[in-house]
């Protein structure tokens, strides 16, 4: 994790669902508001209806912001657009808020009805995407936008998408992480760390075994570093600045 001329630069890959689109004006738009780390892919965009989208959008809601109309619109598609962008970490940021201004240029005007981000397999409604890209330069809101939270694997909660905004995800490790009556708890913790990443220039600094707490009365935790061994480095959701890992102290 510590050479960075070896590492994978994370690809943003956006699902735009539609009605009519056109995808001479889809990507004017994309390059318009995006810039020079975008592109539509036109090999894997299609004019037809695809039956698997229902399915890979409900697995990616992570919170309930899908209405009835953002259900219909992905049941009623006519078209689908995948919209790349990939850059450096120096770019990451930058490359995170343009997605969303993409986004809302693609709902506005030109014809999206619904999207998803193939990169953190992570859907929203239309309303929350807009609302998003209204304040997109807000570090938090782009951890909103792009990170998946929690996810169970067994032993740990974990983010995924973290690496879209060029920093290692966040694990917790710690008895009791189903219990639903502190998944809160957990999820407070999660992103406590994921917003310190961040924003604090510190951050970067950041050595094995340090500890971490919320507030100076909150229990302290011990931050241990992880490679991301959890995806392959060729998978979308791949971090190629690894991890870290919450224990108790």
């Amino acid at each position: 994790m510590d050479d960075q001329d070896d590492l994978v630069e994370p690809l943003h890959v956006l699902c735009v669902l539609g009605t009519g689109m056109d995808f001479d004006v889809v990507e004017a738009a994309v390059r318009a508001f995006g810039g020079p780390f975008f592109s539509l892919d036109r090999e894997s965009s299609e004019h037809e209806h695809d039956p698997r989208m229902p399915d890979a959008f409900e697995a990616c809601l992570a919170q309930l912001t899908f209405t009835d109309d953002d259900w219909t619109a992905v049941d009623e598609h006519d078209s689908v657009a995948y919209v790349l962008a990939k850059g450096g970490q120096e770019h990451a940021s930058f490359i995170s808020e343009r997605m969303l201004a993409v986004a809302a240029e693609l709902f506005e005007r030109c014809g999206a009805t619904a999207i998803k981000s193939e990169s953190s397999g992570l859907a929203h409604g239309r309303e929350t995407w807009l609302a998003l890209a209204e304040d997109a330069a807000e570090p938090d809101v782009l951890r909103q936008a792009w990170v998946k939270r929690p996810i169970y694997s067994g032993e740990v909660l974990h983010t995924c998408g973290m690496h879209l905004l060029g920093v290692p995800d966040v694990e917790v490790e710690a008895e009791g992480l189903l219990d639903e009556n502190r998944l809160g708890e957990w999820v407070e913790l999660i992103d406590g760390l994921a917003g310190y990443l961040l924003t604090e220039p510190r951050a970067a600094e950041i050595r094995d075994g340090e500890g971490f707490r919320l507030t100076e009365d909150s229990p302290r935790w011990l931050l241990r570093q992880q490679s991301c061994d959890r995806y392959d480095d060729e998978d979308i959701f791949f971090n190629p600045y690894g991890y870290w890992r919450l224990t108790p102290a």
